[in-house]
């Protein structure tokens, strides 16, 4: 086989473990919890630890691949990811789990966008196409695969074994990467910006370990306000220290442009919202209905299926009514529907379930699609790779305080209820998918200020009147579509 074809196929096999991975342990959190003795609720931790390693880690990824070749940092990512796959199924107490997801974390910063740069530096330009076409397949057929794989070992198996087939899977992948991927590297490479890393990186972990940790999980409740502050100043001297350097690790000028700032911002504040679902649906059927993780597995992947339905329609529903309406009108649907799951109950009918959860999924696919093809409307070739680490970081931020801010309105609800925080009950979920429906929507307060023919030369969607076709528009929309494709899970969060 040429290796312009096992190139990719490399690649997207590491990226669908960690797609896969990523979306197999929400079915399997309540298993996870009684076996190592917490709440369901302290697992969120697990989830947001490994975003926010996600976002810490994405930012310097290309960097190091320019540094020291790609090949060798994605079998670096390859080995890290597997060393935390193997530390979560060993993990016996909350604190080493929550600490080998954010090992993972690591590895799966450096994979996604490590390997598309393989595929771009490897891969002639006849073939290239074709070959980014493998990266999409990992973020659309993993989240498919994910729920009914995790339900099916947890309930038939042990949890632990999700964490575990990845290590003859990764250990593969190392050999054939060390076989048949090239080693290429920059040679003029800018220096990194260390002081930036380290205040942003140890600033956003601090501040979403004291966020995340509400209700006294992990650490107590003064020393989550303690590392809160601590988090808050970091960021304040990261966003002096950028104002100094010429290459910033984030590069938060970006955010005078108008389609670039109402996508992160609009764009967070939606992600709040489905970032908490797969947290929150599999506790709801699992500790609220008393559902196997089989059948939960069976039940929210179907979510995914109706993500993968409207990819074949966001194209021309963009085409058709343009960005700024899609984004508005759809933002405030998928929203709904967002807070409508809260209404679910154990005698709801499996096919009104079904449907609910299909086209929830359809509306949030198409809301990812349109924010992360905007996002990159107005910026400059020269800017994308700070563009997309900017936008990869507030993405992973915003999904881990939707998890966060589900698992707190859980705990108040069941505070109110019976005055125990983490005795969660069926009737504690309405509150809490009603909150993040609603943070979801405060987005579209946002929309109004694109212009009504913002992003129209990507959508297509002009207002009836020709749209020049210069060779500098050309290429700023093909580098947009490389933009597009090294974000992890384009399209999907």
């Amino acid at each position: 086989m040429k290796r312009s074809v096992l190139t990719p196929l490399i690649v997207a096999c590491a990226l669908f473990m960690e797609n896969t991975d990523s979306t197999v342990i929400a079915t399997s959190l309540p298993a996870i919890a009684g076996d190592i003795g917490v709440s369901p609720i302290a697992l969120k931790l697990a989830l947001t630890s490994y975003m926010v390693s996600l976002a810490v880690f994405i930012p310097i990824s290309g960097w190091m691949a320019d540094r020291f070749g790609a090949r060798t940092v994605f079998r670096l990512a390859m080995v890290v990811f597997m060393a935390g796959s193997l530390a979560c199924g060993m993990a016996n107490s909350l604190e080493g789990f929550v600490m080998a997801r954010f090992l993972q974390g690591m590895g799966g910063a450096m994979m996604v966008p490590v390997g598309r740069l393989v595929l771009l530096r490897t891969v002639p330009k006849t073939e290239l196409v074709s070959a980014l076409a493998y990266l999409t397949i990992p973020a659309l057929v993993g989240p498919v695969v994910g729920p009914p794989l995790g339900g099916f070992i947890t309930t038939w198996f042990n949890w632990r074994w999700i964490f575990l087939i990845n290590i003859p899977i990764g250990i593969i992948g190392v050999i054939l990467a060390s076989i048949f991927i090239e080693n290429v590297r920059e040679e003029d490479v800018a220096p990194l910006d260390v002081p930036g890393f380290l205040l942003a990186g140890s600033g956003l972990a601090t501040l979403m370990l004291a966020f995340s940790s509400g209700g006294g999980h992990l650490i107590s409740p003064p020393l989550a306000i303690g590392l809160g502050g601590l988090g808050v100043a970091l960021l304040g001297l990261y966003l002096a220290h950028s104002r100094r350097v010429a290459t910033p690790v984030l590069k938060l000028s970006l955010l005078r442009i108008n389609t670039f700032r109402v996508s992160v911002y609009s764009g967070s504040l939606f992600r709040i919202g489905a970032g908490a679902i797969p947290f929150l649906l599999p506790l709801m059927l699992q500790a609220g209905f008393g559902m196997t993780p089989a059948h939960s597995g069976m039940i929210t992947f179907v979510s995914a299926v109706g993500a993968l339905f409207t990819k074949t329609l966001a194209t021309r529903i963009l085409r058709r009514f343009g960005f700024r309406s899609v984004l508005g009108f759809n933002l405030v649907l998928a929203s709904a529907f967002v807070a409508s799951y809260g209404l679910f109950t154990a005698t709801t009918p499996l096919a009104v379930m079904l449907g609910t959860l299909f086209l929830g999924g359809c509306l949030r696919s198409m809301q990812f699609t349109a924010f992360n093809a905007i996002a990159y409307a107005d910026i400059e070739p020269k800017d994308m790779s700070f563009a997309t680490s900017l936008y990869a970081v507030a993405q992973q931020l915003s999904l881990a305080v939707g998890v966060a801010l589900g698992a707190a309105a859980l705990q108040v609800s069941a505070l109110l209820r019976c005055g125990q925080p983490d005795a969660i009950a069926a009737q504690d979920f309405m509150p809490a998918f009603l909150c993040v429906g609603v943070v979801s929507a405060l987005g579209v307060l946002l929309i109004p200020s694109l212009a009504p023919n913002a992003g129209a030369e990507m959508s297509g969607h002009v207002s009836r009147r020709k749209v020049r076709d210069s060779a500098g528009d050309g290429t700023a929309r093909r580098a947009t579509a490389e933009a597009v494709q090294q974000h992890p899970r384009a399209g999907e969060g």
